[in-house]
């Protein structure tokens, strides 16, 4: 995208790394270098830190319609600008294009949400019991912010994050992932070009995410931490957050089960598999990781879920007719390849895919195994891949059983027609959403989060606006 900046944004100034670092960008179809943006250090941490903070005062006293303005007017520069937007995000990512352009959208509708919602924070007045007493309740921002946004979805996450934190009057410091940080960088820029005053967002671009994020939080003038990513990589910083008490939500791993009964509409649960797993080539959160397929039904569900994955094309995100683009990297890569092997070497079959092609770039097959065993290392790990391991269940008590066995607890799928079942099987699941006969769930006026180590806090919805905001009690004696 012609002008998107490769520097550091702090204070209202784009600036290089102060030791004068980059880091590369890479195009994962090609493995080439698209560019090199500021590699920053923790002086730069620092600097963004301290724009933070001095912008916060009057970030906080600003109008909640100014700031609702300057959210609604960049989601119409996104808009406009939705082309250029996805073709940088497939060109660092590897989505196809027609993927990136539903991310652009996705991302626009975050801030066009939050900025209704920043007019909508409100407190309470009421009498206390004693009857002498009344009682002011008023919401305040809770601080600077640091969020940290993975590669995945890069845009997106980094408009579901600031949406909420500048709606509620929050001053920023934005880390993106190393891998694609152009999206965070033009976003920051619409945000500039829409009013947003010196300071309140700040980007360090950084492959030294320890040197940079850890004494932010551990300093004690960050307030809030929004994070997400791994749950390992969650823990460390949780850890980090409670030297100062920093307020944290963390949206972090999961191991989504997709389920279908003996009664699904099996053309429904194919729709919903291809959506909960070729969704980002299976690179989200959210992807179906254990399909679990009652047995009277499995047969024909892997055969049909099979004949559409191979009708797939892979291929470069921007050539027309491609359905599936690369993995992120050689490691992302490398890591589906040694699940299936290792399913494949406990028994699996293989239906389609399987095998890495030639060539260049981090391109992987779509991918369906049958007879999976249990103890597989994909049934327990964030595949973040085109695969579908199929796994046989015989009753109801079973599945449930076997989908919450498991630490995470982001997302489940269930695919069945009758009402009752439905209903009972989606309470019973430990998950903090449920996909009731739809392979998507992601929607910005819903609460989006998890439950066990998937995370803490929920992004999006009426309640997304919360995590970023405290409550001050005052009491008023009346005589």
């Amino acid at each position: 995208m012609t002008g998107t900046p490769t520097r550091l944004l702090i204070g209202g100034t784009w600036a290089d790394a102060a030791d004068g670092a980059t880091m590369p960008v890479d195009d994962p179809a090609t493995g080439e270098i698209l560019a090199r943006v500021a590699d920053a250090g923790i002086k730069d941490a620092r600097l963004a830190e301290d724009a933070a903070v001095r912008a916060q005062e009057g970030w906080a006293g600003t109008a909640p319609r100014a700031r609702g303005e300057i959210l609604r007017r960049a989601h119409e520069i996104l808009l406009d600008r939705a082309e250029a937007f996805a073709l940088l995000m497939t060109s660092e990512m590897g989505k196809p294009l027609a993927e990136a352009r539903g991310e652009v959208a996705y991302a626009a509708e975050f801030l066009r949400w939050f900025s209704e919602e920043a007019v909508r924070v409100d407190g309470d007045h009421g009498v206390l019991p004693d009857g002498r007493h009344r009682m002011l309740l008023s919401r305040r921002p809770v601080g600077p912010c640091l969020l940290i946004t993975p590669w995945n979805f890069p845009l997106a996450m980094g408009a579901r994050k600031l949406g909420p934190a500048l709606a509620a009057g929050c001053t920023t410091v934005l880390k993106p992932a190393p891998q694609t940080p152009l999206s965070s960088l033009a976003l920051a820029a619409v945000l500039q070009e829409a009013g947003l005053p010196d300071g309140v967002l700040n980007v360090v671009t950084s492959s030294r995410a320890g040197e940079v994020c850890e004494p932010l939080l551990r300093g004690g003038r960050i307030r809030k931490l929004s994070f997400t990513g791994s749950t390992q990589v969650g823990r460390l910083l949780l850890a980090q957050c409670a030297d100062t008490v920093v307020r944290a939500s963390m949206e972090l791993g999961g191991n989504a089960p997709f389920i279908v009964f003996d009664d699904a509409d099996l053309d429904v649960a194919v729709d919903g598999a291809m959506i909960a797993k070729m969704r980002n080539m299976g690179e989200a959160c959210t992807a179906a990781n254990r399909f679990f397929v009652h047995r009277s039904v499995a047969e024909e569900f892997a055969r049909r879920l099979a004949r559409r994955m191979a009708a797939l094309v892979v291929g470069p995100g921007t050539r027309d007719g491609v359905d599936v683009g690369p993995l992120i990297d050689a490691a992302g890569r490398a890591k589906v390849e040694d699940l299936v092997a290792d399913a494949v070497e406990r028994g699996a079959r293989v239906l389609v895919g399987g095998r890495t092609p030639e060539g260049p770039g981090w391109f992987y097959p779509p991918t369906v195994l049958t007879d999976v065993r249990p103890d597989s290392r994909l049934t327990g790990a964030e595949i973040f891949g085109p695969v579908a391991a199929i796994l046989t269940f015989d009753d109801e008590d079973e599945v449930v059983r076997r989908a919450n066995d498991t630490p995470w607890g982001l997302v489940g799928y269930v695919f069945t027609e009758g009402l009752s079942r439905a209903l009972r099987v989606s309470e019973r699941l430990e998950a903090g959403m449920v996909g009731l006969n739809t392979g998507l769930v992601s929607n910005p006026a819903a609460p989006f989060g998890g439950v066990k180590q998937s995370g803490l806090g929920r992004e999006g919805g009426k309640v997304g606006i919360e995590e970023f905001l405290e409550y001050q009690y005052v009491a008023i004696p009346v005589r």
